[in-house]
C-alpha cells in the first residue's frame, strides 16, 4: 500500500513538473533561434516556389525578409510564414498569408536538393547578404494563376517566374 502511494505521488509530482514545463516558455539559444528562423523560411521558400529559378525563390525569401522588417507583420521569419486565422490552435485552411501553411498538407520537405537550395538561400537571405533592388519594398507576391482583390491596390514592383511581387505603395 504505502508502494502505492509513493508510485502515485512520484507520478502527480512528475505530471505536475510536465504541466509546468509545458506553461514556462523555453528560451532558445541564438544559435538555435537562427536555426529555426532559417528552417521557416527555407519552409517557405521549398513550398512555395521550388519549382521557381534560383531568382524567384530568392524573392520569395526577400518578400518574408521585407514582412519582418515592417511593423504590420511579425518579426520573425516563422511568425511571417505562420501568420494567418487560427482556430483552436491550428491554421484556418486557406486563410493564411503563406498558402503552404494551411493547405491540410504536411510539410516534410522530399527533395534533398530543393531542400537545401532553399535553406542556403534562407540563411543568405537572413543574414542580408544578398538583395534585389526591384524588390528592396515587396511585401506581397502571388502566382500568374490568380489575381487576388489587394493586387489592384498595391505597385508592381516585377515578375519573376510564376510570380509578381508588389510593394504596399499605393500606384
Amino acid at each position: 500500500m504505502k508502494w502505492a502511494i509513493r508510485f502515485s505521488l512520484s507520478a502527480v509530482v512528475l505530471l505536475i513538473l510536465l504541466l509546468i514545463g509545458a506553461l514556462i516558455p523555453v528560451r532558445l539559444s541564438a544559435s538555435e533561434f537562427v536555426q529555426e528562423e532559417q528552417y521557416c523560411m527555407a519552409e517557405a521558400v521549398y513550398f512555395e516556389a521550388r519549382d521557381q529559378n534560383f531568382l524567384g525563390q530568392i524573392a520569395v525569401a526577400i518578400v518574408i525578409r521585407n514582412r519582418m522588417k515592417n511593423k504590420r507583420w511579425p518579426s520573425t521569419a516563422c511568425g511571417v510564414v505562420r501568420d494567418g486565422r487560427y482556430w483552436k490552435g491550428n491554421p484556418v485552411r486557406h486563410k493564411c498569408q503563406f498558402s503552404y501553411w494551411c493547405d491540410g498538407k504536411h510539410e516534410r520537405p522530399a527533395e534533398k536538393v530543393a531542400w537545401s537550395r532553399a535553406m542556403n538561400i534562407a540563411k543568405l537571405v537572413l543574414l542580408d547578404r544578398i538583395s534585389v533592388e526591384s524588390l528592396s519594398k515587396a511585401t506581397h507576391y502571388h502566382t500568374l494563376e490568380v489575381k487576388p482583390l489587394w493586387s489592384k491596390k498595391y505597385r508592381l514592383c516585377a515578375i519573376i517566374g510564376d510570380h509578381k511581387f508588389y510593394d504596399q505603395n499605393v500606384h
